[in-house]
Formats: structure tokens, sequence, C-alpha cells
């Protein structure tokens, strides 16, 4: 069992990790702590900005010469390949570190085998401390590396019966202030938010983080077959990046419209009359689009989940009862409850008036 400075340690590697969560991508939020001989910690670091330092290197240069015959504390495998930055392995033996203790491998193939070169170079490594606690902030970025394909979260919103709007089509606002700033945190963690053509229409919403710090905007994607976004949607103002995804059947006029608004525009095959939504995650995770927040209408959700391609959902439910009006889900592929799509339920919060439901894909279970 690992000395109690290294346990200590490890929970400080991961709350080091959690306050970069988001900013780092498409790079991992990872913590770092150095101890020198004696446990005492010496070095604190987290993750930067793609380009800049790993969490390693900064502990490491937060410890300075103190970081000599001490332990390296940190929450993922060092990697061992030059990237953006040089391999956080050689920094660690050029420093002079006797240990290091990480708490989950690193499953990015070109990364992966850190421990092999800090054991070859000397060091002593020891894995797998506390590699559960670690996993719960790194699993969107493990699950886009280990499928090669973005992490998806589904987000809705709700009255207490299901329903997304009244039957007249009116939703603002559904749930509260609380849970809408939550909604703008889930967006300052991804990569990208995707809705479908059907929520442009009907809200013009602009998918930009507002009300949560934030060092950059997620891409904003549409997904629209006929590439019918309209040139003055709030979308695609300047606020930050879109992408649309329109059919390869798209007629050309509308596509170059909306090159000519500023939108990036993608053609995607169709398949059973929609369009791939395998493609369109094929796409955004070559464009380094790890994590996905998904906010667009039960129709755009029920293929996802019709795909199985949503990995998380995260519900937020008003006190509210409406009777009728738009549903949260559309026709999933499920025709009797035994093909019922099955959630771990991960947790549940209160937030103001509104209750927030956290539930994970049962993979095991499909």
């Amino acid at each position: 069992m690992a000395p109690d400075p290294h346990i200590a340690a490890m929970y400080r590697a991961i709350e080091l990790a959690a306050t970069v969560l988001g900013s780092t991508n498409p790079n991992p939020a990872v913590g770092a702590v150095v101890l020198d001989a004696s446990g005492a910690i010496v070095g604190e670091g987290a993750t930067q900005p793609a380009g800049g330092p790993h969490a390693e290197v900064m502990a490491l240069r937060d410890a300075g010469a103190d970081s000599r015959d001490g332990t390296l504390v940190v929450t993922l495998e060092p990697c061992r390949h030059t990237g953006r930055t040089g391999p956080c392995t050689e920094a660690i033996v050029d420093a002079g570190i006797a240990r290091v203790v990480y708490a989950m491998a690193d499953p990015y193939s070109p990364a992966a085998g850190g421990a092999e070169v800090l054991r070859a170079g000397g060091v002593d490594v020891v894995a797998g401390l506390l590699a559960d606690e670690a996993a719960a902030d790194l699993e969107p970025w493990l699950a886009a590396v280990r499928r090669r394909r973005p992490h998806v979260t589904w987000k809705y919103a709700a009255s207490l019966d299901g329903r997304t709007a009244a039957l007249d089509g009116t939703s603002r606002w559904v749930t509260g202030p609380d849970s809408r700033r939550d909604v703008h945190r889930l967006r300052a963690l991804a990569d990208a938010v995707v809705v479908g053509i059907g929520t442009v229409l009907a809200d013009d919403s602009q998918l930009t983080v507002r009300d949560w710090p934030t060092t950059r905007q997620p891409l904003r994607v549409v997904v629209d077959g006929q590439a019918r976004t309209p040139s003055s949607a709030r979308i695609l103002d300047d606020a930050a990046s879109t992408l649309v995804a329109v059919g390869d059947d798209a007629e050309p006029e509308r596509v170059k419209r909306l090159r000519d608004a500023g939108a990036e525009v993608v053609e995607l095959p169709r398949r059973d009359g929609r369009i791939d939504l395998g493609a369109l995650l094929a796409t955004l995770f070559d464009r380094e689009a790890l994590a996905l927040l998904l906010e667009g209408g039960a129709t755009l959700a029920g293929s996802f989940v019709h795909d199985r391609l949503v990995d998380r959902v995260v519900g937020y439910h008003a006190p509210a009862l409406l009777g009728a009006g738009p549903p949260v889900l559309g026709p999933a592929g499920v025709a009797t409850i035994g093909t019922a799509v099955r959630l771990r339920l991960r947790d549940v919060a209160r937030f103001g008036d509104d209750v927030r439901i956290v539930a994970a894909l049962d993979r095991e279970g499909q």
C-alpha cells in the first residue's frame, strides 16, 4: 500500500486537475504534485492550454531543485512522445525524480508507455493509485481516445412530465437561472456544442458560454441536412466558430450562402434518410473535438440515442406540469421495454427549484 503522503498528494493532484477542466482540450486535464525526500509538498502544477506545459513540467518547475530524489504524484501516466511539447518522461528523469506515482494509464498510443521509459531511466514507478477517483474527471477524454470518437453528453431541460416546451411552442424559460448557469458550465467543458436545424429555427440560440468563466468558446455545430440555416441566425455570428453539417445532396446555392456568411460547411453522406452521425463524429474527432455537448431537440437526440452515440445524459427537471408539448426525446429505436436504453445513475442534485439528474449509458447492458 502506498504511504499516506502519496494518497494525500494524489487527492491534491485530482483537485488541481479539476481547476483546468475545459481549458486543456484536446489534452487531458491532469494534476501533479512533487514531494521531497521527506514527503513534504514542494511543487504543484496542472496542464496548461494546448501548446503549453503539461502538469508534470509545471510541478517540477514549481519545485525547482527540491524535486531531486523526490516523488512525482500525477493523475495520468506521464507521456513519452513529442507533440506540441516535449516528452514529460525526459523532464522527469532530468529533474532527478526518484519515484513516480500515477493514477491512470495513458490509453493514447503515441503517448502511452511512459512508465516503461521511466523505469528504464532508473525511476521507481507505482501505478493505479486512486485510479477510480482520478477517472471521474478524465472520463470524457479517456472514452474519446479509446473509442476514437468524441464523448457525447446529451443535455436537456424539461418540465416534470418531460416536456421541453408548451403546446404553443413557448419554452423560455422551462427551468430556472441556477440550472441555466450550470448549462453554461457544461458548454465551457465542451469542445463542441451540437444542435439540429429545428432548434436553430425555433430558438435562434447563440450557443456560447456567457454565465461561466472560460478562456475559449466551443465550436458550434448545426446538423442541417438541407442547409436551411438562415444567414441572419445568431449561431453564425462572430462570437465563436461555427460548423454546419449538411447532406451531400444539399442545394449548392444554399451551401454557398452559408459559407459566405462565415460558416464552415462539411458535406456528409446520408444514412436512412438522415445525416450519418458516425461520419459527423469522425469529422469532429479529426478536428480534435473530443468532448461534445448535444443540446438540440428531440429529433436529433433521438437519432443519437438510436445509434447509441450518447455516453452521458444531464437532465434538468423543473417542478412544472405542461401536459402537452414537445417531448424530451424523439424516436430512438425502442419498441419494447426489453430494448430500453439503460442508464446508470451518477448524480442527483438540486439547482434552485430544479433537479438535475446525471446518468451514463450502461454499455455493458446493451
